[in-house]
């Protein structure tokens, strides 16, 4: 009874500390929490090929030592929208990886292409519950009805898996339909790699390259409807009809758009157990000089969540302060492409 009684004296002493020096610790709490505020790097945890890990990294510089931004991704890209020159930066650029939620830039352009009726509505079934059962919680109950700009803003911002084949009945297309619409879209837009093995992005399958990605992201954004839904911070979508119905609240998933400094013109961020964090991201930034420079960045195979917007921030600083005037060398590393099990480039 005394060590029990003790048991409970020592954790009544540390939970009054804890509650106490709250403040003192954020990095425990944040962790612990998982609190909306961004978690110190040495304590998150990712997921990546299956099995779960802690990243023990310590701060890094924003640039190597060589001058370049300091990319934590496997394989990345920076490319000026308005120029077709060569990538202002390049890591690893024709390395075919998974993709993941990347892939519904290239549903929506095959939705949109067939004239979907943004007024018009749609109801959430079991077959869309099941094509997304592998994927993150879905906020789109089955049998609520939609309408179908606000499942557009459920698929592009909040990357809701359930959305993709409901929009794709809208217009006619099952979601095999929208797979094999998605590969001719990509064979039309000149992309050789770029492959769907299904529309969400949940099939490690689909696969693309950072410059085919980049290329991918550029045609999304000239569709002004893509552009302005994925530079939305937040948006509430309002059932028609289905039991339960009441408002939801959707966060876009990139956080740049929802508080960066930085002008964001769209993207679209990805997550699987293979495919690791990734992002394609345009942005209009600041270069020394006081110029102004639209680019698009790609992001692949990031170990944690929030190492693919540090790699922006990483690359953003990298413009400011050098200009980017002359397009950088590639960066390779000894990496293996995940997508096909072929290697890449060796170490420089």
């Amino acid at each position: 009874m005394q060590r029990i009684g003790l048991a409970a004296s020592l954790l009544g002493v540390y939970l009054g500390w804890f509650a106490s020096s709250a403040e003192a610790r954020p990095q425990v709490v944040g962790a612990l929490t998982r609190a909306a505020t961004p978690v110190p790097q040495h304590l998150r945890r990712a997921k990546v090929k299956g099995r779960r890990y802690s990243t023990m990294e310590r701060a890094l510089p924003a640039l190597t030592r060589g001058g370049l931004p300091n990319i934590q991704a496997q394989a990345a890209v920076v490319i000026d929208l308005k120029n077709d020159g060569p990538p202002l930066f390049q890591k690893n650029p024709d390395a075919v990886r998974p993709i993941a939620s990347i892939s519904k830039l290239m549903a929506m352009m095959v939705v949109l292409d067939r004239k979907l009726d943004l007024n018009g509505q749609t109801e959430i079934i079991e077959e869309d519950r099941r094509i997304a059962l592998r994927g993150a919680r879905s906020r789109l109950p089955v049998g609520m009805i939609f309408t179908n700009d606000d499942l557009l803003h459920a698929a592009l911002m909040a990357s809701d898996n359930r959305a993709v084949p409901a929009l794709g009945r809208a217009v006619g297309l099952s979601p095999e339909r929208l797979t094999a619409a998605m590969n001719s879209k990509a064979r039309e837009l000149g992309l050789k790699v770029t492959t769907f093995g299904d529309p969400t992005g949940l099939d490690h399958r689909n696969v693309s390259t950072p410059l085919e990605v980049a290329r991918m992201l550029k045609a999304a954004l000239s569709d002004p409807l893509i552009a302005r839904i994925c530079q939305t911070p937040h948006y509430v979508a309002h059932p028609v009809a289905g039991r339960g119905r009441g408002p939801i609240e959707y966060n876009n998933t990139d956080v740049l758009v929802r508080a960066g400094k930085h002008e964001v013109l769209g993207g679209k961020t990805g997550y699987n157990d293979l495919a690791g964090y990734c992002m394609a991201i345009a942005a209009r930034l600041s270069e020394a000089g006081g110029k102004t420079r639209d680019v698009a960045m790609v992001f692949l195979g990031s170990s944690g969540k929030l190492t693919r917007f540090a790699d922006f921030s990483r690359t953003a600083q990298w413009l400011a302060q050098k200009g980017a005037t002359a397009p950088a060398a590639p960066v390779k590393t000894g990496s293996r492409d995940v997508g096909t099990g072929t290697p890449i480039a060796k170490n420089l």
